[in-house]
Order: structure tokens, then sequence, then C-alpha cells
């Protein structure tokens, strides 16, 4: 089980990462292009959800390199997710309650690789294998 706080840490940790907001929630970015942030449920979310289980406790987003890949991390790993507005968004939510700290952090280094910009990436040989 993780919380918000090691998400902040995980993601914090990663190269030139700044934390910043979006839609008044915590975000991840590096040099300012977002790959992770908290992401609750709208009401308009749980109404979706109908008669299915709403899943509790925090729920962090985090970026994919595209949809083959958010298909591929979905069908792997049961505490990922997502919902109709994500539809055709290479996003997957995570519920931290049901995700350990070592699939967290490879969820994140994946999210910062997607969006890193080459330079940086190639800097970070260490994060590519």
């Amino acid at each position: 089980m993780a919380t918000i706080d090691d998400a902040a840490r995980a993601a914090a940790g990663l190269p030139e990462v700044t934390e910043t907001t979006t839609f008044r929630n915590r975000a991840w970015a590096v040099s300012g292009r977002v790959f992770s942030w908290l992401r609750p449920f709208s009401k308009a979310d749980v109404r979706r959800f109908g008669d299915e289980p709403v899943p509790t406790g925090p729920i962090l987003a985090v970026v994919v390199d595209d949809l083959g890949e958010k298909e591929a991390v979905l069908a792997a790993r049961p505490e990922t997710l997502t919902i109709p507005h994500l539809d055709g968004v290479p996003v997957v939510l995570v519920r931290l309650e049901a995700v350990d700290g070592d699939a967290l952090r490879e969820l994140l280094v994946d999210a910062w690789l997607a969006k890193a910009p080459r330079r940086v990436a190639a800097a970070h040989p260490e994060l590519l294998a």
C-alpha cells in the first residue's frame, strides 16, 4: 500500500521534477510537462460507475507512452484502472491503496520517461533500464 506522500517522494526523486498543481491537485512535471497528478473522482465520475463499486482512497493519474501501452498496463496491473473521461487519452489511474512502492516507482519512472525531453532522459540512462 502506498500513500500520497510515497507518490510525492518517488516523483520528486526523479531528475528535474518540479511539484506543481493541475486543477487544484498536486502534480509533478519534468521540464514543465506534467507526468503524474492526484485525480480525485468528480461527482460525474462517481455516477458513471453506476452499480460498480467506486474505488476508495487516493487515486494517482500517470501518463503512459500511448494507447497500446495503456491497454497493456491496464491488463498487467490490477491496481490500475481507467474511466470514460480518459477514453482515448494515454493515462492510467493508480489506486494507491492497492499498489506497492516498487510498482509505484516503476509506473512513475515510465510516466517520467513518456514526458521527459530526449536530452533529459538521455542524461539519465539508469532510468532507461
